[in-house]
């Protein structure tokens, strides 16, 4: 008797979070930048810094949830009963109030505080305001190649969308450290807001305004308090990152300009939203940036009057997503933002971080130049999609290449550098969701990450863990949701062409193989290096079929391994196979097997694109 696990149906939009990515193509070879310390050894203390506010979400006809004073007296109140000083501190644009802790608990934990709040039949929900940080990788070495938007093995397959949207009247908020001026940048950038209610984060000299520029968030060893086990957070001095510049140049970096690199939207624009500075960020002001960057009120801001049409969030700390922050993102959403994470880089369980595992976002994981999951990047089933997020540890030609700046502890000149990190991937399928709403604006955020999924191909490398759908694919994501097919190669060469053929071929029920044929003539010579397999495949479990391609001579391409963890309906996405080993004219076959029983299905049609 075969088992298998019970079957989770997934939802259009799943869940994301933590860290996300930036990416970009060169144009000209720009000049490398110079060294610089990697960010990922600050988050490693990122779920012991020390907690100094509570996020607290009543109940809708609670007094506290319209009332400052009403909340103010609520928090006295439970400060009294716990023997602890608690204060009102303001209300967050999701309503939930903030309540300050008063420095350090004097007789309780921060648990009893907590249970204090969450015993309330009014409180809705009580989450400590946690720290989030950024997490890419930087590199100091030269820069190679931007392979992640076009070479064929593990790149995005970005230039074949660029035919039918480049991002036109799409605008991207990126919640990050802000934006330090870059002249490959700066013609798509609009007005943003800073976040950071504490002056010694921010390091501008005050706390939030209108002015989201960058001052830089280098840290100096212990600056930002000791861990759990005494250790100094951070462990080591860090120098900036200016990663929110090299997430937007990924997204929307100036294209055609004769130097630099190219951006994936790059007639987007990009809004800085300044939400993390020196020792990270805080969740309540995530919260705020969120609601504000998607159009939403947020108490003493000004209304935005750019809402985003996507957010790229590459942040993210440790802890499953908290309801405050899915109450945000749940706002967003409603409000017609596509919102877009990164899974994380600990090489864990993607569900372990926040915001990664909340709903209503898509996950990104990070690939590497060959295609495999990238060593660092989380992974599971929260995960709705990869992208490239590069490997500068192998070499700075393997990173993602995109804008920065020289400062180490102020701000220096622009430059370009390679970074790494599911930072890094993020931005790509916000760069891709900002192409899908210039080419179908009536896309919902939920219709936005179902095409991205059903677009994707199959990881070329190995994933394990979870990698979501496969390897994002811009031009047959952007082909699809505009009726048309992908084109696997931009500047098409003679004698290119396509063999399709329209099947509807039932696959038997458990066990047996079903062939679908496509006779090729007319085609000289050997098939290409870089065979293009569009196959649609209707069917209720797609986790039990093994699809696999035989070439007129009898060589075998595996398209797709047995899946148990992917419960996912159809298989609706482009392979690609090295087949210039065999010749191109004869017959070819499309084989696939139900290796359990109680499903349906059928070979709706697949093709040949030489």
């Amino acid at each position: 008797m075969n088992v298998r696990p019970v079957r989770i149906s997934l939802l259009a939009v799943t869940t994301g979070a933590l860290i996300a990515s930036s990416v970009a193509v060169s144009a000209a070879a720009p000049v490398p930048a110079p060294a610089r310390q990697s960010t990922s050894a600050v988050t490693s203390s990122v779920a012991d810094a020390p907690v100094e506010r509570l996020i607290v979400g009543y109940k809708s006809g609670a007094a506290e949830a319209k009332s400052n004073d009403a909340a103010t007296k609520d928090a006295k109140a439970k400060g009294k009963e716990t023997g602890e000083s608690l204060g009102f501190d303001r209300r967050l644009g999701t309503g939930a109030a903030l309540v300050d802790l008063g420095g350090e608990l004097k007789k309780g934990s921060l648990d009893q505080v907590i249970d204090t709040f969450r015993a309330d039949s009014e409180v809705a929900y009580v989450v400590p305001d946690r720290r989030m940080y950024a997490m890419a990788d930087p590199n100091d070495s030269d820069y190679g190649r931007q392979w992640d938007l076009f070479e064929a093995t593990a790149g995005m397959n970005v230039p074949g969308a660029w035919s039918k949207a480049t991002g036109e009247g799409v605008k991207v908020a990126v919640i990050d450290t802000g934006y330090v001026a870059h002249s490959d940048l700066a013609a798509n950038v609009v007005a943003g807001y800073d976040f950071i209610s504490d002056p010694f984060m921010a390091q501008d000299g005050g706390g939030r305004d209108s002015n989201a520029a960058d001052p830089g968030d280098w840290m100096n060893r212990g600056e930002c308090g000791t861990d759990s086990n005494g250790q100094p957070v951070p462990p080591q001095n860090t120098n900036n990152s200016w990663h929110g510049t090299h997430v937007a140049g990924t997204i929307a970096a100036v294209t055609g300009n004769g130097k630099g690199v190219a951006g994936i939207a790059y007639n987007a624009t990009v809004q800085p939203v300044r939400v993390l500075g020196k020792c990270g960020g805080t969740t309540a002001d995530i919260i705020d940036a969120i609601t504000w960057a998607s159009g939403g009120t947020v108490s003493g801001v000004p209304a935005n009057p750019n809402p985003a049409d996507v957010i790229n969030m590459s942040l993210g700390g440790g802890s499953a997503c908290d309801a405050g922050s899915q109450s945000a993102i749940n706002g967003a959403v409603n409000r017609g933002t596509t919102v877009v994470v990164a899974a994380g880089n600990n090489n864990a369980n993607a569900a372990g971080f926040n915001p990664a595992s909340c709903n209503n976002v898509i996950t990104v994981a990070a690939s590497d130049r060959e295609g495999n999951r990238a060593a660092y990047s989380n992974y599971g089933s929260v995960v709705e999609i990869t992208a490239p997020g590069g490997e500068t540890t192998a070499s700075a030609a393997n990173g993602i290449w995109s804008t920065l700046n020289t400062g180490t502890r102020s701000v220096g000149s622009e430059s370009y550098s390679a970074y790494q990190g599911t930072s890094m991937a993020a931005p790509h399928i916000a760069g891709l969701a900002a192409l899908m709403n210039e080419a179908k604006p009536e896309l919902t955020p939920a219709q936005i990450s179902t095409a991205i999924r059903e677009n994707a191909r199959t990881l070329p490398g190995s994933c394990s863990g979870g990698c979501g759908a496969g390897l994002a694919d811009a031009s047959a994501t952007i082909a699809a949701i505009t009726g048309g097919t992908p084109d696997p190669d931009p500047d098409p060469q003679p004698g290119d062409g396509v063999f399709t053929n329209s099947a509807n071929v039932n696959i038997p029920d458990y066990g047996a193989w079903i062939a679908s044929d496509i006779q090729v003539t007319g085609r000289s010579g050997s098939a290409p290096a870089q065979l293009k397999v569009p196959v649609d495949i209707k069917h209720t479990f797609r986790g039990d079929l093994v699809v696999v391609l035989e070439a007129p001579d009898g060589t075998d391409f595996t398209l797709k391994n047995l899946s148990q963890s992917d419960s996912t309906d159809n298989i609706t996405q482009t392979f690609t196979v090295d087949a210039s080993r065999v010749a191109a004219n004869g017959t070819w076959q499309l084989w696939v097997r139900d290796t359990y029983a109680n499903d349906t299905g059928y070979i709706d049609s697949w093709g040949l694109n030489f």
